[in-house]
């Protein structure tokens, strides 16, 4: 775990693997045999966790999850199950939004592996009475942006989409792209988890070190984090930002 102002590249098993966790049965209607991770990034004051997680076959109790989350599946597949036992199914290479409060139970059969981000403010309750109709959405692996997606006054074309804003408005999922584009270095203003779909970026922190990132690759930037982006030609990523400045009841 870190909270230092770095630019993160995120590993598969973490920098020296993952680490087993201690779990409470009553979460579980079938308890796995392990869960394992390594958390990249921690912010306790807002809630907010961003790392690398593993699981054998299980099945939580049904219930609100736990937070609003974004999530890459590495490895496996899942179903997150709604109160008639439908749901939505995701597998790998597949990213997934998660609405907190949302009634469902997460069902495993086999292995999975996942990147992610979670966020749920201590200081905010969980929404109550929330259906599980469109509270998950597994997202095309291959995010397609038009010019009906183009954004003003930008010094050079880029284009956003976006899936998901939350209760508070400070948690946001989308797919944002842009052509050629060099940016001085400055404080970046949020922490964002990135996965780049398209295209390559380097970002350059300030000391000068250079982190190169291209298609398959996930980062992450901590809020306040000073960088400079270059990008050669083209980048499109999937990113799930989160703005510490905007605090839930305002």
């Amino acid at each position: 775990m870190t909270t230092d102002h770095r630019i993160i590249r995120f590993e598969l098993d973490g920098p020296a693997g993952l680490e087993r966790m201690t779990l409470d049965p009553d979460d579980f209607h079938t308890m796995p045999s392990e869960q394992n991770v390594h958390v990249y990034f921690e912010d306790k004051e807002l809630g907010m966790s961003a790392g690398v997680w593993d699981t054998t076959t299980m099945q939580e109790a049904f219930g609100p999850y736990p937070g609003d989350e974004f999530i890459l599946v590495l490895d496996g597949s899942f179903k997150m199950l709604d109160e008639n036992g439908g749901g939505v199914s995701a597998t790998k290479g597949q990213s997934v939004i998660f609405r907190n409060g949302v009634p469902v139970s997460w069902k495993q059969d086999g292995y999975l592996k996942k990147f992610y981000i979670t966020y749920m403010d201590p200081r905010a309750d969980i929404p109550e009475g929330l259906s599980a109709e469109g509270g998950v959405q597994a997202l095309d692996p291959d995010c397609v942006l038009t010019d009906d997606d183009l954004l003003p006054d930008t010094s050079t074309p880029q284009r956003e989409k976006i899936f998901f804003e939350n209760d508070h408005g400070n948690f946001e999922v989308g797919c944002w792209d842009t052509q050629t584009m060099d940016t001085p270095a400055e404080p970046f203003p949020w922490h964002e988890f990135a996965q780049v779909l398209e295209g390559e970026v380097t970002l350059t922190d300030a000391d000068g070190t250079a982190h190169h990132f291209a298609k398959g690759d996930i980062f992450f930037i901590p809020a306040g984090t000073v960088c400079a982006w270059t990008v050669p030609t083209y980048l499109k990523k999937y990113y799930a930002a989160l703005d510490p400045n905007i605090r839930p009841g305002g």
